[in-house]
């Protein structure tokens, strides 16, 4: 079935139905478009310095009138980053910043970040007033109890703390 064409001059409920002749279309060129206007094609990078949410990101971009163009400019940025030493810059400003922060938990050290009932979380290690342990303790969090354990080698562990109805911990 053959559709009249809509940008024809004549009208589709004139006596005569055959349809005006419209100038041939040429098929798509493969040859790049025309540097002209918004480039259609971007590619984002996502370049993360470590695993956690407090590691610094850089996330460039490029644009280009064809995926050719897109993949050259992305690589020619991800190499000129590189050479010019953007990577490192951007680290040590990450550092710096980090270092002039003066909010939030002592030492700067970020509460640990958890996903529990459909939220994210952060669970604050508690302080354990008249602790001796030299080796940290870790915090182990279950459905009906908390405790913390000694992180020193299994021959050399100290007591674990076990929280109590109040909140604070000690062993039993």
């Amino acid at each position: 079935m053959s559709y009249p064409d809509p940008f024809a001059q004549q009208s589709p409920w004139d006596e005569d139905n055959t349809p005006a002749e419209s100038p041939k279309e040429t098929p798509m060129s493969s040859a790049p478009a025309a540097e002209t206007g918004p480039a259609p094609f971007k590619i984002g990078f996502t370049l993360k310095a470590g695993n956690g949410f407090d590691a610094e990101w850089i996330t460039p971009a490029v644009y280009g009138h064809d995926a050719e163009e897109v993949a050259q400019r992305g690589a020619d940025l991800l190499t000129a980053m590189k050479n010019k030493g953007l990577i490192d810059l951007t680290a040590k400003a990450a550092e710096y910043t980090r270092e002039q922060y003066k909010g939030g938990q002592p030492g700067g050290a970020a509460a640990p970040k958890r996903f529990q009932n459909g939220k994210v979380t952060t669970s604050k290690k508690p302080s354990v007033a008249d602790d001796d342990c030299p080796h940290g303790r870790s915090l182990v969090e279950k459905a009906n109890w908390s405790a913390l354990f000694c992180n020193g080698d299994d021959g050399d562990k100290c007591e674990p703390l076990w929280k109590q109805k109040d909140g604070s911990f000690k062993a039993k």
